[in-house]
């Protein structure tokens, strides 16, 4: 059995879901894309090749493998994405969550059935019909939750709003002794500079009191204040909207002090070698044409 336990984002790594890339369906036709970057590239001729992606996906397991970190993976869906885990599943304290989430990714909760199976049923937390979230915008950080999400008037408006305020509130309610940060973001369904598809392409915690975060992804500037009010100006990584958009932010950490990185994040990846963090560079540029990376590939069950 598995005894799901995450406190925050940093705490060494002991057990993981690391999405499939095996079988991801190849290029989708234009109209069947949901997110604006996979459409940037479908148009460009550049979306990634099954085996670009197998081969980036296997480096991310090499990664997480040399720090003896015990991987799952969900069952294999022919011609599905599965390179995104993390938004189909959360872990907050002791309880596994399972969300509704966007129809088109339904099969991908599914496949996570076996592992599902292996959590007691007195640790997981079914979300009900009208809660929407995705693991992508819920940042469990020891006494709080930071929460990326969207009102109605956006959520009803726009394909990449996949978390709403009755998520927010599902949190509040069964997590009553963390205080949950909502904090709204900024949408586009066709423009990937000008979209926030979860609040871990914008903003992410690490080490111990240290947070990546660009300030324009968010909606309203007194929700980015918040972070500011949080970790303090001087803990703040700024990225800029073009390193937000090779998703600079979506680094994952397997400690506090050690973090898997884009091998091409030059200039973050020397700031944070200067703070004092291992950096572990993997090669995912390709997977990151379509909007995600290592924080979004993988689905963390148990950290110290």
């Amino acid at each position: 059995m598995i005894q799901p336990s995450i406190k925050n984002e940093t705490a060494r790594l002991r057990k993981v879901v690391l999405g499939l890339a095996d079988d991801f369906g190849g290029e989708p036709a234009l109209d069947e894309a949901y997110d604006p970057k996979s459409k940037e590239h479908i148009k460009k001729g550049t979306f990634p090749t099954q085996e670009d992606v197998s081969r980036q996906v296997n480096t991310l397991e090499n990664a997480l493998r040399k720090y003896n970190v015990e991987i799952y993976r969900p069952n294999d869906v022919k011609g599905v994405n599965q390179i995104f885990a993390r938004d189909i599943g959360l872990v907050i304290d002791n309880k596994f969550i399972v969300p509704n989430i966007i129809e088109e990714r339904q099969q991908e909760v599914d496949a996570l059935e076996n592992i599902i199976r292996e959590i007691p049923e007195e640790n997981l937390l079914r979300s009900p019909e009208s809660v929407r979230m995705e693991g992508g915008d819920v940042m469990p950080w020891n006494y709080v939750i930071f929460v990326g999400y969207s009102k109605d008037d956006d959520f009803y408006t726009y394909k990449v709003s996949r978390t709403n305020e009755e998520g927010v509130e599902f949190l509040r309610e069964n997590f009553p002794n963390r205080k949950v940060i909502a904090l709204e973001l900024t949408k586009s369904d066709e423009d990937p500079r000008k979209n926030a598809l979860h609040l871990d392409c914008i903003f992410q915690p690490i080490g111990t009191d240290k947070a990546i975060v660009f300030k324009d992804g968010f909606k309203y500037e007194a929700d980015y204040l918040k972070i500011v009010d949080y970790f303090g100006e001087q803990n703040l990584i700024h990225i800029t909207r073009e390193e937000m958009y090779r998703m600079n932010s979506n680094i994952f950490s397997i400690s506090p002090e050690v973090i898997i990185s884009g091998a091409s994040f030059t200039r973050l990846n020397g700031i944070l070698r200067e703070m004092g963090f291992v950096i572990e560079e993997v090669d995912y540029d390709e997977v990151a044409k379509m909007e995600g990376l290592f924080r979004c590939s993988t689905l963390p069950l148990v950290r110290d």
